[in-house]
């Protein structure tokens, strides 16, 4: 095991200087190394770098409206042509209802609206299916529910290719957009922190019309709509316009924004394609004498009179425009109209300073936290720690390549991933390295303790490993943004502790062991921070340690009902301002100010440095542009309260939103408490699996009533740090349970108490090692990592301490408990050989 060819050592050391050189370009600056240069990097999100998150909602109602309005008119159409007399035509929901002269019509119109009845949208469904229930001499035609699904999906394709051509548009570097979920477009803009101008345009259908304005008088009916004046105060009576289109913004080709040079203002000069040429031609040459309307997303522009026929198809649009209006509307109509209206749903913004800062902070918990972890490995295990601190570079710099191959997006939570990866990562060798001092206090050879060491801790490295993964995988699915960056550097992290753990590190110790052949070998030094060969009677306070932690338990579920916990924006919705003062923040005033602007209930905090201050508030009512208008607002309100305060950061989501993540993140945990049982059940037994996912669930309980207890915000980040600290337990557990399960095949005639209480000792060494160091590992976290990542950082030191006993006094007490009628009376273990049962792998 400890022997490597010449071939296996030129590829781990190929691998690992592989991994190093790709990793380098991210300590450099762009444009040092020569273009020719392979330079793969990791992007940053926009916490680190600044920038803008939108997402935007299809509105499918306002899609399948559209559908039923033209179908009516092609109905309509369609038996005038065809000389079917009918009395009306009404659009419903997802209907069209036909009433016909008299009955003897009814198949004549059923005949004639066959062509219809082919129609498809993208899919092989048909659009339109007549109803089978028939009310005399009214016929319905109903939207095929297979084609409302291709008519969903076609939509939001077409939003998204227009929302990036109106992005590109505007000079935007390395834009983001993206399907999310059924009927949502993603929108990342990276260094945009104030995205009121992208807002503008995407909040914008841009669908523009020319028709035809009705006398003077006319009323609203099924021919005439009265629209608004674009630009003209309330009030201002509105404009009789006909429905029929006569001219449609798609036969647009051209449209620039140019000053006129006759009335001075800014216009937007069009130009039509032939068929657009055509038709303005037609109707030009018909109406001369009429207003002709200019009509934008519903609101009339302009209404010019047609002096002449306009044959050349050419035009201009009109209507008191600034440089930035006319700007605007010309990138709209280069864009293309969207199918439907898009609605922002959630928002955030984060400005440049503080991206700097969230850069700066998360470095510093890396340096310290990798600084702090090597320190302990070296303190401990002397010439193996070196190994460890070895096999911990190679592993930053293969998880760093490994980001950068992927292309992936690096982001605060992430960075605190990459370090929470390397805690874990030594979690192997201090199995490793604990394994082989058992061994060597058995007097069986270096070598052979060495190999027996490194063969026994790999099937607890891997069952402990995977059980964190699967986890992560949970995370990844369910999580959003940077919550799926955290999940992502922690398995990758994980995956290349696999590899350094156990064959970089074995390399080196084969190394060493054919250069120094060593007859006596001690691993460590004499700084042990835990004891050795203890034999601590745990499970004599097995009923004490259940009674403690159900009734902390009991007390937790009450604190999360009452005070309760204090919802994030994630899960609550709400709009979240963090603001940057020039002296320290006035609350009171902050308050105040955003109270008389009419945004309801404000809550202020300072957050992090006595000049940052957080506000909160409910989520603006109405439509889009009231919703916006009111953030501005509420921008203008901070800035008036404290002049010159800097907008760091803008959160708003919608509460449809919340409620998907609140959602998404139980679905989650209920998930992974799945998973670990299925897998705990396959890898062991179902008693073993029953202690844990019962501790587990006490354990999660626990850190609910610290959330609650403390205050911290229950948003996604507590949903990835509670689901990290289920990690914690189950690994304890399993290192735990592997040697229970090896200790009751060695020791079938031992009592149960003794096997477990054994176990439990020969592995504390390891337990409290791999603790001290992911405490190491975290603990910059919360001194270095800012208010953003300190409640996450407290959270996960909670939890580690929680798993560590909870393994003890609560997992042990109950599988021995249920192993006292199971385990010890005929059970699967109870008749186990030394040789490991199928479907199971050697316990460590």
């Amino acid at each position: 095991m400890l022997h490597f060819s010449r071939f296996k050592t030129t590829l781990i050391l190929g691998l690992c200087l592989f991994g190093v050189l790709l990793s380098i370009p991210n300590l450099l600056p762009h444009g040092s190394l020569p273009a020719w240069v392979p330079q793969p990097r990791v992007n940053l999100g926009l916490d680190l770098q600044g920038g803008s998150y939108l997402l935007l909602e299809v509105d499918m109602n306002s899609v399948i409206k559209e559908r039923i309005a033209s179908t009516r008119s092609t109905v309509a159409e369609t038996l005038r042509k065809a000389k079917v007399p009918f009395t009306s035509i009404v659009a419903g929901k997802d209907s069209v209802s036909v009433t016909f002269a008299d009955e003897t019509q009814l198949g004549v119109g059923r005949q004639a609206l066959n062509d219809i009845l082919r129609e498809r949208v993208d899919g092989p469904a048909h659009a339109l299916v007549f109803s089978p229930k028939t009310d005399g001499n009214t016929l319905n035609l109903t939207l095929n529910p297979e084609a409302v699904t291709d008519l969903s999906s076609k939509a939001v394709q077409q939003s998204i290719s227009i929302v990036r051509r109106r992005i590109d548009e505007t000079g935007v570097n390395e834009p983001v957009v993206a399907r999310q979920g059924q009927n949502r477009v993603l929108v990342e803009l990276p260094g945009v922190s104030d995205p009121d101008r992208i807002k503008r345009l995407l909040g914008s259908t841009a669908k523009m019309t020319f028709r035809l304005v009705a006398p003077e008088g006319t009323p609203a009916g099924p021919d005439v709509e009265l629209l608004p004046m674009a630009n003209k105060a309330e009030g201002t009576p509105k404009l009789a316009v006909r429905r029929h289109v006569e001219v449609d913004g798609m036969n647009l080709t051209r449209a620039t924004a140019a000053l006129d040079q006759r009335a001075g203002g800014w216009v937007v000069d069009f130009g039509l394609d032939s068929i657009g040429t055509r038709r303005f031609a037609d109707v030009s040459t018909k109406h001369v004498g009429q207003p002709f309307a200019i009509v934008l997303d519903n609101k009339v522009i302009s209404a010019p009179v047609i002096r002449e026929p306009i044959i050349g198809g050419q035009g201009q649009i009109s209507g008191n425009f600034t440089v930035e209006e006319a700007n605007d509307l010309a990138v709209l109509l280069r864009a293309g109209a969207l199918p439907a209206p898009l609605t922002i749903v959630e928002e955030r913004s984060i400005g440049p300073s503080l991206g700097a800062d969230a850069i700066r902070a998360g470095l510093y918990s890396i340096i310290a936290g990798f600084i702090f972890v090597v320190g302990f490995m070296l303190t401990t295990y002397g010439r193996f720690g070196l190994f460890a601190a070895v096999a911990l570079v190679v592993n930053l710099a293969l998880t760093i390549a490994g980001l950068s191959m992927m292309g992936a997006t690096l982001t605060l939570p992430g960075m605190a991933g990459i370090l929470l990866a390397l805690g874990m990562a030594v979690d192997a060798n201090i199995l490793i390295n604990e394994r082989t001092r058992e061994e060597l206090g058995k007097r069986n050879g270096v070598i052979a303790s060495i190999e027996t060491g490194f063969r026994r801790a790999y099937t607890t490295i891997m069952d402990a490993n995977l059980t964190t993964l699967i986890k992560m995988l949970i995370l990844f699915v369910v999580g959003v943004g940077a919550i799926r960056g955290f999940a992502v550097t922690i398995s990758l992290g994980i995956i290349v502790s696999i590899f350094t753990a156990i064959v970089l590190v074995r390399l080196l110790t084969a190394w060493w062991l054919q250069r120094t052949r060593p007859k006596t070998l001690t691993i460590g030094t004499r700084f042990r921070f835990f004891p050795d060969h203890t034999a601590i009677a745990f499970m004599r306070a097995r009923y004490s340690g259940l009674i403690v932690s159900a009734l902390i338990s009991l007390a937790s579920i009450g604190l999360a009902f009452h005070p309760g916990l204090k919802m994030g924006i994630d899960f609550a919705g709400g709009v979240v301002i963090e603001a940057k003062t020039p002296a320290p923040a006035d609350a009171p005033a902050l308050q105040s100010a955003l109270m008389d602007a009419g945004l309801g209930p404000v809550q202020v905090q300072r957050f992090g440095a006595p000049d940052d201050v957080l506000l909160r508030f409910e989520h603006p009512e109405g439509t889009t542009e009231q919703q916006q208008a009111a953030l501005q607002h509420a921008k203008e309100a901070v800035e008036k309260a404290a002049p010159g305060a800097e907008i760091r950061r803008v959160e708003v989501v919608g509460p449809s939103i919340g409620a998907e993540l609140l959602n998404d993140g139980i679905w989650a945990l209920g998930l992974a408490a799945i998973a670990m049982f299925a897998y705990i059940t396959f890898r062991f037994e179902w008693p073993f699996a029953v202690g844990a996912i019962v501790t587990m669930f006490l354990d999660l309980t626990k850190t609910v009533g610290f959330l609650a207890l403390t205050g911290f915000e229950f948003n996604m980040t507590s949903i990835a740090a509670i689901l990290t600290i289920m990690g914690f337990s189950i690994n304890d557990k399993v290192v735990v349970y592997d040697r229970v399960r090896e200790n009751l095949v060695r020791s079938k005639r031992v009592p149960l108490r003794e096997v477990i209480d054994r176990s439990i000792n020969e592995t504390l060494s390891r337990t409290i090692g791999t603790s001290i160091a992911l405490f190491l590992a975290i603990a910059p976290l919360a001194l270095f990592g800012g208010p953003a990542l300190r409640e996450f950082a407290l959270t996960l030191l909670f939890g580690l301490v929680l798993a560590t006993s909870s393994s003890i006094f609560i997992a042990a007490p109950i599988l021995l408990n249920i192993g006292e009628h199971y385990l010890r009376r005929g059970g699967p273990v109870a008749e186990a050989t030394p040789e490991p049962a199928r479907g199971k792998l050697k316990g460590a």
